[in-house]
């Protein structure tokens, strides 16, 4: 018998991730008992059979099962370990689950599956200033003069303060440096990237962004789209169009065995790039492609090219699709810079939005109009009331009742927001791992608010279909 890593044998239980109940693919028996399964069509040998396991089916006439088999990626039959092994060819795998559970694959409905910056970046989710510093100033030693050094992934809570342009500078002051909070919605600089930039303490923040001031110095933290100035400045770390498209599909195979690991074997991709769009083909291509892909699609190029060649959301295969438009509209929750009616507290500080309601209104009428999804970033309650001001408007100068837009976290809400979520059939993705990974952020929300945040009960008791999102790596 042939040995399967864990990886391969959770992509075997893939197809049971979408929308399907075993008792509606053809082949699959209604009973577990021990009667005898009808052999398989000629052609139709199992490939892999799964046995003596406990396996949750997903189909309430016959929620649990012993064995299944499997030929080219479909469920052929479902029954006892007697039944199915009684369907095995001498060219048939069998896999002895020795009584393990077998559950559907698991889909992640909101994720940023940056394998790259996994495999290449400056991880700075460490537990101290000094181990961040070291980790900086081993990547500046090594990059070539005055050329960017970026980390990913800090957590204030670790740490339990936020970084500080002072604690970057002791790392280099020969590179600009930025560190991206894993919120994404927050970045910290030294003061060489400042300088570059041209961003003094005198510089007024934009309308959507916002560079943090203590005691009239720039503390380092800069916010939203405050942070796009940046991007401009420097010399970035360059690589060959071969070289990047084999960064891109060595970090797309480690997210595929992230992902199966988990148990994952279908992920939103809430932010793909043309270049992540090459990756996964390229993957899939060289049979290294694990989990499949619901492509949700922020890059304005790629967006203008798919309206221009009348592509729109479920353009694709099973593998590899076109999802909705992705457009984000006000700050982070574990960053605390979401837009909300009432302040953080002990502060006059609302957040942020970063879209304005006649922005979204132009946004949302277009995505709309040319047949796709839309799927806005919304934490706060005065964000998320924008979202569907703008939802309610296209649905009413183009009906559909099956578009099933959607709120990206739709994090603080109230019943009035829940109703009108309700009635317009739009999809909340509240995140499923902040609670626990993030706890400590909530004191500066206030009981009142926390009680009406992640609210997936209360989307489920008001009939809101709801799905689970990590919004990893944020989550």
């Amino acid at each position: 018998m042939s040995k399967y890593t864990r990886g391969e044998f959770l992509g075997f239980g893939a197809v049971l991730a979408g929308a399907f109940t075993l008792g509606r693919i053809p082949g699959v028996r209604q009973s577990a008992s021990a009667q005898q399964l009808p052999p398989p069509p000629a052609g139709a040998e199992p490939d892999l059979m799964v046995v003596n396991g406990v396996v949750y089916t997903s189909d309430p006439a016959q929620p649990r099962a012993e064995a299944f088999a499997v030929k080219n990626g479909r469920f052929v039959a479902v029954g006892s370990t007697a039944d199915i092994r009684n369907l095995a060819t001498r060219r048939t795998q069998v896999l002895d689950a020795q009584r393990m559970t077998v559950t559907p694959g698991f889909i992640d409905a909101h994720c940023h599956p940056s394998g790259v910056q996994e495999l290449y970046g400056v991880n700075t989710n460490l537990r101290t200033v000094r181990e961040i510093q070291a980790a900086i100033r081993r990547k500046a030693e090594s990059a070539a003069p005055e050329v960017w050094v970026t980390g990913f992934m800090f957590d204030d809570t670790k740490l339990d303060r936020p970084l500080t342009r002072k604690d970057l500078d002791e790392a280099t002051r020969d590179h600009p440096v930025s560190v991206a909070h894993r919120g994404g919605h927050t970045t910290f600089y030294n003061s060489k990237a400042f300088e570059l930039a041209g961003i003094t303490a005198a510089t007024p923040d934009p309308p959507d962004g916002r560079f943090f001031k203590e005691n009239g110095e720039l503390t380092g933290r800069v916010a939203e789209n405050a942070r796009n100035v940046f991007s401009r400045v420097g010399t970035r770390e360059t690589f060959t169009p071969e070289q990047q498209r084999e960064r891109g599909r060595n970090g797309m195979r480690h997210m595929s065995e992230l992902f199966n690991a988990a148990g994952l074997t279908s992920v939103h991709n809430a932010g793909t790039s043309p270049e992540a769009i090459l990756a996964y083909e390229d993957c899939r291509r060289n049979g290294e492609l694990t989990h499949r892909a619901y492509m949700m699609i922020r890059s304005p190029a790629a967006f203008s090219g798919f309206k221009a060649a009348n592509v729109y959301t479920g353009f694709g295969d099973e593998w590899i699709r076109v999802g909705g438009v992705k457009f984000v509209a006000d700050g982070s929750a574990s960053e605390r810079t979401m837009r909300m009616s009432t302040p953080y507290v002990g502060t006059n500080d609302y957040g942020i939005l970063t879209m304005t309601q006649d922005q979204l209104y132009e946004a949302i009428d277009d995505a709309h109009s040319h047949n796709f999804q839309v799927g806005v970033h919304a934490n706060g309650d005065v964000t998320i009331d924008m979202v569907l001001n703008a939802y309610e408007r296209a649905l009413r100068k183009w009906p559909d009742p099956n578009r099933r837009h959607r709120i990206e976290h739709c994090t603080l809400v109230n019943p009035d927001l829940i109703r009108r979520i309700k009635a317009n059939g739009v999809i909340p993705t509240p995140f499923w791992t902040y609670v626990y990974y993030h706890g400590e952020k909530w004191k500066e929300y206030g009981d009142e608010k926390v009680r009406w945040m992640f609210a997936h009960r209360s989307f489920l008791d008001a009939g809101i279909r709801v799905p689970g999102a990590s919004d990893y790596t944020p989550g």
